[in-house]
């Protein structure tokens, strides 16, 4: 191990920045979160550094570095575009046995500073020591999807209780054995969600040694249009932390692959004239398992409150006392629009977007045709595949003109995405015989024209 990994307390201690460029400003940055009170010294300042000059939250030394700026410092860091300035303070700062950092230069450094994951109090230092900053900046960008911004939150409650539990766990086993039981378990989720004091109550009862067998909890998460990178941190989190898995047929395989390979997986997808779970038993179904004290991942394609029926399933829950969340996702009209290279509005084009549902109803498509023409507005429909030809047939009744822009999307944000672009009059015709698999989003008005210049897939 070339360096000692060390967390530093700066909070009220002086530190030094010889430099006044864009990198000497990244460094005081830092040093002023950590509290520190921060000596500048540079002939000329960076932008931001004069503003904090001008606001006193630095001291600015308008000059070249000398020996004594050294004086009662902790920590010096050089950050100077000049190699003989940056050696001089290493070697001055070296020979007072002060922690130097030089910028780009490893061999002046006593320390070097890692790439930073900040979860106050939680704090996750990532170094390559020196050799490659672009690699720990990676690594520290992927370990950043897999720490909660709530570890934080999570850190300060549970440090409310070590008192109370080091008094009734004497044993250290027992009491790392406790802490690993309550970071694995609904007390966490409860912390991450502000509802700390459900989580004070569930904790203390586990304490206690009470019979404690709390509802399991639902986590009605939108997957997306498809594209499993399109997953929010939160949703993936839950997702590797369910003990059961209920998803759609919207859900990509990609995305069922990421949740955990030991989870219970039940499919509850449902397609025209085929349901494998009717709605009413897909809600009693998660009520069951909740009721079991599983934790539960409902997946549905989209976000779960945008035709989703997300509504219908939490009612239950929430009738029944039992613990949910809702977790939303990039709904199929904006991940289809952006990787068809259509903007739902644009300036020029349409200042308001319309989402409705183009389910067939009796062989019929029942719409409010009148309402959905209407100037520099985009129209996107759902589930309009089967009922396009009704669809154009209508808005052009209504008024809307032939040559009005339209396009069918099918499978959007995924590799097998198609989309086919035409006019409402030529669209049903243009994609007569072709086989194309849900599922499809149509999107119509003036914005569709610049799907040629925007596209990018």
């Amino acid at each position: 191990m070339d360096y000692l990994p060390l967390f530093h307390s700066l909070k009220g201690e002086h530190c030094l920045v010889v430099g006044g460029g864009e990198i000497a400003a990244r460094k005081v940055d830092l040093l002023l979160r950590t509290g520190a009170l921060v000596t500048v010294v540079a002939p000329t300042l960076h932008e931001r550094l004069q503003g904090l000059a001008e606001g006193a939250a630095i001291n600015y030394q308008d000059r070249c570095y000398r020996s004594e700026d050294l004086d009662k410092k902790v920590l010096v860091i050089a950050a100077t575009n000049d190699a003989c300035v940056n050696e001089t303070v290493s070697r001055h700062a070296k020979q007072r046995q002060l922690p130097v950092n030089v910028v780009d230069a490893p061999e002046l450094c006593s320390v070097i500073l890692p790439s930073i994951i900040d979860r106050s109090p939680v704090i996750v230092a990532v170094s390559s020591s020196a050799r490659s900053p672009v690699l720990a900046r990676i690594l520290r960008a992927r370990l950043e999807t897999l720490i909660p911004a709530g570890y934080g939150r999570l850190a300060s409650f549970l440090h409310g209780f070590r008192q109370q539990v080091q008094t009734a766990l004497p044993s250290l086993k027992e009491r790392r054995r406790f802490w690993e039981k309550i970071i694995d378990s609904p007390a966490a989720e409860m912390v991450f969600r502000g509802q700390t004091e459900a989580a004070k109550q569930w904790l203390e009862a586990a304490l206690s040694g009470a019979d404690h067998n709390p509802p399991g909890m639902v986590s009605l998460i939108g997957a997306g249009p498809g594209d499993p990178d399109l997953l929010t941190f939160r949703a993936l989190r839950l997702m590797q932390n369910a003990d059961v898995i209920l998803y759609d047929r919207l859900v990509s395989e990609a995305i069922i692959d990421l949740t955990r390979r030991d989870a219970e997986r039940i499919y509850v997808g449902k397609q025209r004239h085929f349901h494998a779970l009717r709605q009413e038993e897909i809600n009693n179904l998660l009520l069951r398992l909740a009721r079991e004290g599983k934790r539960v991942v409902r997946l549905k394609g989209g976000d779960p409150f945008v035709f989703g029926r997300g509504g219908e399933e939490i009612a239950t829950l929430a009738e029944k006392g039992v613990p949910f969340e809702i977790v939303p996702g990039i709904t199929a009209a904006n991940g289809c629009a952006a990787y068809a290279g259509i903007p739902l509005t644009h300036r020029d084009y349409a200042q308001s977007v319309v989402l409705v549902t183009g389910h067939l109803r009796n062989g019929t498509v029942n719409l409010d045709w009148q309402g959905l023409v209407q100037k520099q507005q985009t129209l996107v429909i759902y589930m309009g595949l089967s009922g396009l030809s009704a669809i154009c047939k209508g808005l052009r009744s209504a008024g809307m003109p032939a040559d009005m822009p339209a396009a069918l999307i099918a499978q959007g944000t995924l590799p097998e995405q198609q989309v086919y672009a035409d006019t409402i009059a030529g669209l049903p015709e243009r994609i007569a015989g072709k086989r194309i698999h849900a599922p499809t989003l149509l999107i119509v008005g003036e914005v569709v024209q610049l799907h040629d210049r925007f596209r990018w897939r």
